[in-house]
């Protein structure tokens, strides 16, 4: 099941995303269903009369694991940490497809990181790799937006990915997705940069939650990003930047510059 966040004359309002014969539709839901059982209002809505937000605006965090693809911890001048790399993006970094990255003047070295992303669905701490499927309500896409000469300035990288518009996500929660072997790729204006799969990923899915969760609490709508593989590169002002996962679909957003 795809579940969207959308806009279309009225206040954000959620639903699931499908078909009415040969035109795609979204089914307005009542009420958010991290937080309530999927009721549908008996509205069907045409997808292309509306427009997407971030399917999920995290209620307190973007966790997120650097250096899990051994071709990029190499591109990055290191090896894989013995132990997951994890940082904090804030919640106001979050945007939805279609919206702009703003590239701050503080930077001139601004690069896409497209990654799978886990939508979490309940409040845990402590899980067990067996637990993690428990926990998970669904996945969607993301792009770890990052100001490379920032992260190698500051030597911790708050300000180099936490910038307002650093957290691209959607178009959609999928809560019926296997991540264990998908292709996740990355294009800059229409060419590849970034092609990887999952199953490259040093710390999987259960790994990370498990590790995660050892010290933080994670809540209902929290998303955890699991990291990006090889081909990240610079974008500039008028690019446009797509992430696309198999059974996910694709992620897109212009770049403009922050005048």
């Amino acid at each position: 099941m795809r579940v969207a966040r959308f806009a279309g004359d009225d206040d954000p309002r959620y639903g699931v995303v499908g078909a009415d014969g040969d035109t795609p539709i979204i089914a307005p839901l009542k009420g958010d269903p991290l937080y309530a059982s999927l009721e549908l209002t008996g509205e069907k809505l045409a997808l292309e009369d509306v427009r997407l937000l971030a399917p999920v605006i995290p209620r307190s965090k973007v966790v997120c694991v650097g250096k899990n693809y051994v071709a990029h911890a190499a591109e990055m001048g290191g090896e894989v940490p013995e132990e997951p790399l994890i940082f904090l993006k804030p919640n106001t970094s979050v945007i939805g497809p279609g919206e702009p990255i703003f590239y701050p003047k503080q930077t001139q070295d601004l690069h896409f990181e497209g990654e799978l992303a886990i939508v979490i669905g309940r409040i845990c701490r402590n899980l067990t790799p067996d637990d993690a499927s428990k926990v998970i309500y669904g996945y969607t896409i993301a792009n770890d937006v990052t100001a490379r000469d920032l992260q190698a300035k500051d030597g911790q990288w708050a300000r180099a990915k936490g910038f307002d518009t650093f957290c691209p996500l959607g178009p959609w929660i999928e809560t019926d997705f296997d991540p264990s072997n998908v292709r996740v790729r990355t294009t800059l204006n229409g060419e590849i940069q970034q092609d990887g799969r999952t199953s490259d990923m040093v710390f999987d899915v259960p790994a990370i939650l498990q590790y995660v969760t050892s010290f933080m609490t994670l809540l209902p709508g929290d998303v955890v990003l699991t990291g990006t593989s090889e081909g990240v590169g610079p974008m500039q002002a008028g690019d446009h930047v797509a992430v696309t996962i198999d059974g996910l679909g694709t992620l897109t957003n212009p770049v403009v510059a922050d005048d």
